[in-house]
């Protein structure tokens, strides 16, 4: 099933099967830089405005743009 992060439930690992940012490099690279790209394991932890998830034992405050640029 396809679907971005901003639609995973809350608690559950995923593993990241693409980034797709509509060729914003700037986005990408930060994206790349949290160490979010593909064959990773990430998890939505929390939902407030933003979804806090967490890459590699570190938490991330991500907003919905970027939520949806990230394909579990």
């Amino acid at each position: 099933m396809k679907m971005n992060l901003n639609e995973a439930e809350t608690g559950r690992e995923y593993v990241i099967k693409k980034i797709d940012t509509g060729g914003d490099e700037e986005m990408e690279s930060f994206l790349f830089s949290l160490g979010c790209y593909s064959g990773e394991h990430i998890t939505v932890v929390d939902r407030k405005r933003n979804l806090v998830v967490s890459i590699k034992d570190a938490r991330y405050n991500i907003d919905p743009e970027l939520g949806a640029s990230i394909h579990v």
